[in-house]
């Protein structure tokens, strides 16, 4: 058995009762709560990211290939969705799924029964942008923000006149599932089209939720003239979102010289750029929790020496080495901190899974995008945590340590 553990485990038994117990479970709570906390941020971050990125990935692909133009209009130019491009887009080695889209501005006014003209018939008359999709879109995905009625069905023959809005839409409009709406779209000369609401959604962005709508691709062809190959773009999911830089770069390559690759991450950059601002908010706290847990394990330790100074002066009396002595307070203290890592973990993920589960933390949706925090577990950041809190706290075992070689076994056998 190691002779420093064995010390070390022999006098941690003997101190209960005593001020060294209570010094102890003062580090080990310490410990317990740093851990807990940035568990509890790491999985409030996570959960924030995942939950955004998730309704962005909604309405838009991780990549979008659409005609090179210089302008800022929401309505794209056509591109040819021939068997080539589909294909070369399909063999990409790092592509998941592709579909075609159209964007086409619009103005919309709800249509009333005779038995509700006596509605308020301010605020009726509301711009937004209509996506058209195609049976590739991703509907699993998108109804899990879809708060009342269906996801409109595109399978029957010709164009459908089934569309999903927001929530913030049918508000404004006072409009509910089964209602219908006349859209006006700018163009010259000007289209309107009578439309079905089948579905209201929800996604607490105000980027979707105040101007866009989700209806037929093949309504916007036949608005716009164009032929059953022709889209606005192609979304383009990709498996590894990792190399999204080097999936731009080289479908960009890879393409005829008027198509554009844009990312996502471009498309909505002040999004994208609120959740950088919040890993580096986390990694703050990281580093000012690391910094107060090392500091009181150090201070904890030298607590720890002082009052073991008469067993130290006797150790040394004995034959015992510097290393030696050091080592048993090193033990110590690596005892205290795995106790505290325990405590940690239980109170950490205790909290997350009450969170996770009930919700009891609410959010105002205007400010945050969603209605509650958002909870998000990975096993391999909680991991890391334990093993960085572990290494960094337990690196700071050696500061006060040093103390030892300095002490004299006469005048510590006589201290007081």
């Amino acid at each position: 058995m190691n002779l420093a553990y064995f010390i070390s485990n022999r006098i941690s038994k003997q101190s209960d009762g005593t001020f060294s117990a209570a010094i102890n479970r003062i580090a080990v709570v310490s410990t317990g709560l740093g851990l807990a906390v940035l568990l509890v941020a790491f999985m409030v971050l996570l959960g924030f990211k995942a939950q955004i990125k998730n309704k962005i990935y909604s309405f838009s692909g991780h990549l979008i290939v659409n005609k090179y133009t210089l302008s800022t209009s929401f309505e794209e130019t056509s591109i040819s969705v021939s068997d080539s491009l589909l294909h070369q887009l399909s063999e990409y080695p790092l592509t998941e799924r592709i579909q075609p889209y159209a964007m086409k501005a619009g103005l919309i006014k709800a249509i009333r029964p005779k038995a509700e003209t006596n509605l308020q018939e301010t605020k009726e008359v509301q711009g937004v942008i209509m996506k058209g999709v195609d049976h590739h879109f991703d509907t699993a995905t998108f109804k899990k923000h879809l708060i009342i009625g269906k996801f409109p069905d595109f399978s029957g023959k010709g164009y459908s006149t089934q569309v999903a809005l927001s929530q913030k839409i049918a508000n404004y409009l006072q409009l509910k599932v089964g209602g219908e709406v006349m859209i006006y779209f700018v163009q010259d000369p000007p289209r309107f089209r009578k439309l079905q609401v089948v579905g209201i959604y929800e996604t607490g962005l105000e980027e979707f939720d105040e101007k866009i709508i989700i209806g037929d691709l093949d309504l916007i062809r036949r608005i716009n003239g164009w032929n059953e190959s022709q889209a606005g773009g192609i979304e383009l999911f990709i498996n590894d979102l990792d190399q999204l830089e080097n999936a731009e770069s080289d479908l960009f390559n890879s393409l005829d010289i008027n198509l554009y690759v844009n990312k996502v991450t471009d498309k909505y950059v002040q999004i994208f750029d609120w959740l950088n601002l919040l890993n580096r908010n986390v990694v703050i706290l990281l580093t000012i929790i690391l910094f107060v847990v090392g500091t009181s394990i150090i201070s904890i330790l030298l607590i720890l020496i002082m009052e073991r100074t008469q067993m130290i002066g006797v150790m040394k009396s004995l034959g015992a080495s510097n290393r030696l002595i050091q080592s048993v307070f090193i033990w110590n203290g690596i005892r205290l901190i795995v106790k505290g890592l325990i405590l940690g973990n239980i109170v950490g993920i205790s909290l997350g899974l009450i969170q996770y589960f009930l919700k009891i933390i609410p959010l105002d949706t205007a400010n945050y995008y969603m209605s509650h925090v958002p909870i998000e577990f990975d096993i391999v950041t909680i991991i890391g945590l334990n093993v960085l809190v572990l290494s960094i706290v337990g690196l700071t075992l050696f500061i006060p340590v040093t103390i030892i070689s300095k002490v004299q076994p006469i005048k510590a056998i006589q201290f007081d």
